[in-house]
């Protein structure tokens, strides 16, 4: 099976770490037990080869990260590169594009498709294989994984299934909505769309011909800077009548920001940092080579490298745009 993960992103959600250039993917939170560190990347990527042995990994990106993904990553993915940052329509459609005409994939072919970052078990990738299963038996074009939802968030689609079995046909898609827009149809049984999408590589082919203008590689590639910036959910999901989701129950979380990255940090401290025994609920990330203290602070997250220091109430912390 075909694997694309999407790691064109970047952004300063967990700014000071992450930046323009250096984007949290690729950043060494998770300790090994041989005690080194790996990378969002590099975590998902041993899942997959782990969980689907047989799968074969592309990973699309922006021409600014091909080097640290290759440093973290060796030659064992291939890599497709966009000219520049178009959204996830235009990502996915040049993936799809490689694979069909650079890779020699068949169309008939079933590819999934999701982001370099989730933090989740082994038992994810058991049901993204499931997705590819189900779209090359013809049970829909256009597959989705759905998790309930746990909060009425705008920054997740929402996925309104037939029923409450497994596998179920999508009545509706809403990408995005506001809070009380999402509230209802929690109410009305959605699931939050985990980002993972499934189909057979002629469907994605085809709505790019149809929406633009083309589906060859090398015409993508000519016209990558002219294609308006969309994403996939706005462009083809919530235009799609033939769709199907499968339920997900595993761990999965969204590691977006410093709040819920800390959730799953090991250590209350990484690099040269001291908390006292009064902390409370904080962590350190410390990338400098001067010593971090910190006394008697709760619900806290400091993060210092040479970008600059950030000391935030975790909850705030996911506000920090305007000021960076």
């Amino acid at each position: 099976m075909h694997i694309v993960l999407l790691s064109g992103g970047s952004g300063k959600r967990l700014w000071p770490l992450s930046n323009d250039i250096r984007s949290k993917q690729f950043i060494p939170f998770f300790r090994q037990s041989d005690g080194t560190r790996h990378s969002m990347a590099q975590r998902v990527c041993g899942q997959v080869r782990h969980a689907i042995p047989s799968a074969q990994i592309t990973i699309a990106t922006s021409k600014a990260q091909v080097s640290v993904l290759r440093n973290q990553l060796g030659e064992a993915v291939d890599i497709c590169v966009e000219p520049c940052r178009r959204d996830t329509f235009p990502a996915i459609a040049l993936v799809s594009a490689y694979l069909h005409d650079v890779k020699g994939v068949d169309e008939n072919e079933a590819v999934a498709v999701y982001p370099v970052d989730p933090y989740v078990e082994d038992s994810y990738f058991a049901a993204v294989h499931q997705l590819t299963q189900l779209v090359e038996t013809g049970a829909a074009e256009l597959m989705l994984m759905g998790v309930e939802p746990t909060y009425p968030s705008e920054k997740y689609g929402y996925i309104l299934p037939q029923n409450k079995e497994t596998v179920s046909h999508v009545l509706s898609f809403r990408e995005k909505p506001d809070a009380d827009a999402a509230q209802r149809y929690i109410d009305e049984g959605a699931l939050w769309n985990s980002g993972v999408f499934a189909y057979c590589l002629g469907y994605v082919l085809t709505r790019a011909r149809q929406l633009l203008g083309c589906s060859d590689y090398e015409g993508l590639l000519a016209a990558y800077e002219s294609l308006e910036k969309i994403s996939f959910d706005y462009a083809v999901v919530e235009h799609e009548t033939n769709i199907g989701v499968l339920r997900y129950g595993g761990a999965w979380k969204d590691l977006g920001t410093w709040n819920t990255l800390t959730e799953i940090m090991e250590e209350t401290a990484l690099g040269d940092a001291v908390l006292d025994d009064g902390c409370r609920n904080t962590h350190v990330v410390n990338e400098m080579d001067v010593p971090v203290l910190v006394m008697g602070a709760q619900n806290l997250v400091v993060a210092a490298s040479p970008e600059g220091i950030l000391v935030a109430d975790k909850a705030a912390s996911s506000y920090m745009k305007p000021y960076v």
